[in-house]
């Protein structure tokens, strides 16, 4: 049995878009719920990390992650020189850790409480799961990269509830409604 590999996309080059397209696309992508994760890891001057939307599973074998940060990002060079990086999924009452994020990198974990892994991952205390992984691929994909991560660990805080990122707004889950259900 033969089984065949497809070549990796070519990169195809993209017009540039003017700034009242790109706010348009921000403001249709904001009506998109996601969470929040913390990306951080452990440089020589402390803990550096930052913020992002975009996370989400890629492979079960290999158990791979990914998550986007911006080219123009100050804090991803600093990422890419650690050996490993904490993902820490921010819970429904840490909108206080998404706030400190939003400062100046050297104050972005003042008032939060953190741990270091041995390889040097920092996690988040009180997240409601955190994912210990290693760079596998940086790709370059426009204004950003697509960072895909091998998980070397990981666990879930039974019953917290993760933040919701919708309309540019934090927000809790609430109603649930259970759609494996059949009647």
């Amino acid at each position: 049995m033969t089984t065949s590999v497809p070549a990796p996309a070519a990169s195809i080059p993209t017009p540039s878009v003017p700034p009242q397209a790109r706010a348009g696309l921000r403001s249709t992508m904001s009506g998109y719920p996601s969470g929040l994760v913390a990306v951080a890891a452990l440089a020589r001057s402390g803990p550096v990390g930052l913020i992002a939307s975009s996370f989400t599973s890629v492979s079960l074998d290999p158990p791979l992650v990914s998550v986007n940060i911006a080219n123009d990002s100050t804090t991803l060079p600093r990422l890419l020189n650690a050996e490993s990086w904490g993902i820490s999924v921010l819970a429904a009452d840490q909108h206080h850790v998404a706030d400190a994020f939003r400062r100046p990198s050297r104050e972005r974990f003042d008032g939060v409480s953190w741990r270091a892994t041995a390889n040097g991952a920092v996690h988040l205390d009180g997240a409601a799961a955190e994912f210990t992984t290693t760079v596998r691929q940086i790709v370059t994909a426009g204004d950003h990269v697509i960072a895909v991560l091998a998980v070397a660990d990981h666990r879930a805080e039974p019953g917290a509830d993760p933040i919701v990122f919708y309309r540019s707004r934090l927000h809790r889950i609430a109603n649930d409604v259970d759609i494996t259900r059949r009647r």
